[in-house]
């Protein structure tokens, strides 16, 4: 069957923006080895979606070698035995639940995973956690995420609007209506998680924010950094990214 020209370049984009941001996401030290995933859902009725194939290092992975894959598993362009069942499950849940979300991104940083094992998970001690916190939520580890009924667990405790979920004890999901608000999303978390293991390496007292000013940061993140707002995240960072990353790496992402 002959592809409409447009769906064929609308796909050709998505995979260079995804490739892209599995490279950048090494370039920032948030990749492990290949053990991650991030997925984009393509435009159009069937809810297919494209996900790295396993063993594919990020800092390999290109437009064209990425899976394409349906909600029920079955790969569809690529090399069926690279599909990571863990991936799918939990981009798959994403995907079937908010079609408005075009990219699911789960990392495994040292950083992420440190807050992810403590109790309070990240606390409101610098303006970077605090303007996030009305993103973010929290999901209980269940073991490798192989089950398929733990996908409504991940969309209720992602929330309707939420961006970030710290997966406890195993390191941390961002999404976004597109590649690069996920990205960005990711970034900013990893941030505010380093932050904050920093802040408690020298065993100093730390300096406590008051519940009010803790309130007024919330509600400035809300209004700044969502839908519409002047700091919307991606929108503003993402073709500097893309910018930095063919300085750094050239285009080979795209082929």
């Amino acid at each position: 069957m002959n592809r409409d020209p447009v769906e064929l370049d609308a796909e050709r984009q998505l995979r260079c923006e995804l490739a892209a941001c599995f490279q950048l996401t090494d370039l920032y030290g948030m990749s492990d080895v290949a053990s991650t995933h991030i997925s984009a859902l393509l435009p159009g009725p069937e809810h297919h979606f494209l996900v790295n194939p396993l063993g594919t290092l990020f800092d390999e992975m290109t437009a064209s070698c990425l899976l394409k894959v349906d909600l029920e598993g079955r790969v569809l362009e690529g090399d069926p035995s690279l599909l990571n069942p863990a991936g799918f499950v939990i981009h798959s849940a994403v995907h079937m639940a908010q079609a408005g979300l075009a990219c699911v991104m789960h990392t495994h940083t040292r950083a992420n995973n440190a807050i992810a094992m403590q109790a309070q998970g990240l606390r409101p001690l610098s303006q970077k956690a605090c303007v996030m916190l009305d993103f973010l939520g929290y999901h209980d580890y269940e073991g490798a995420a192989l089950d398929e009924d733990e996908r409504e667990r991940l969309v209720r405790d992602l929330g309707p609007q939420g961006r970030v979920l710290i997966l406890r004890n195993h390191g941390a999901m961002t999404v976004g209506r597109s590649v690069g608000e996920a990205f960005c999303w990711m970034l900013r978390l990893e941030t505010a998680c380093q932050f904050q293991i920093d802040g408690q390496a020298g065993g100093a007292t730390l300096h406590e924010l008051s519940e009010a000013t803790i309130a007024h940061t919330r509600a400035q993140g809300r209004k700044f950094l969502g839908p519409g707002g002047f700091l919307e995240v991606g929108k503003v960072e993402w073709p500097g990214l893309l910018r930095k990353l063919e300085r750094e790496r050239g285009t080979s992402y795209r082929s």
